[in-house]
């Protein structure tokens, strides 16, 4: 059972902002084998949602993913940093998580487009989700990426 958490920089406890950075870390860092620079600064305008996965001694962060108001990285509202721990993939989680974040995009920016850099490798898991290619292929920090527009409902 997952339990779903919005929460702006400032409302996140100290426990939760080391559990973010330390997953965000462990999979865009060291599992993915990227040298690049994770604290960029965004964070203190972001929305955060976290899906806790809850032990018997202690909750999990099992997904995560922040959500950047139009202007900070690009004209429009984004949604960046998506991540499911290695013991959540194939679950579903990644696209449960997406489909909280387009439904509270949903009531933030209503009618406005999203833009997101995804990875190439997930384009088709974006395109699932109603995303399409707005850009050719780029290399960010040393991995394939593409934008890509989901129009806003």
């Amino acid at each position: 059972m997952i339990s779903w958490q919005w929460s702006a920089f400032n409302e996140l406890s100290r426990e939760e902002l080391y559990e973010i950075l330390r997953v965000r870390q462990e999979i865009f860092t060291v599992e993915q084998n990227c040298a690049y620079q994770d604290a960029d600064d965004l964070d203190q305008c972001a929305l955060h949602l976290m899906g806790w996965r809850k032990t018997l001694d202690h909750r999990q962060l099992a997904a995560y993913l922040r959500v950047l108001p139009p202007e900070s990285r690009f004209r429009e509202p984004s949604i960046g940093r998506l991540l499911s721990v290695r013991t959540a993939r194939g679950t579903g989680l990644g696209r449960a998580i997406m489909h909280q974040a387009l439904a509270r995009l949903a009531v933030l920016y209503p009618g406005i487009p999203i833009r997101i850099s995804a990875q190439q490798y997930l384009e088709s898991f974006y395109q699932d989700l109603g995303f399409t290619a707005a850009s050719a292929i780029y290399e960010e920090d040393g991995i394939p990426h593409r934008e890509m527009v989901r129009q806003g409902p």
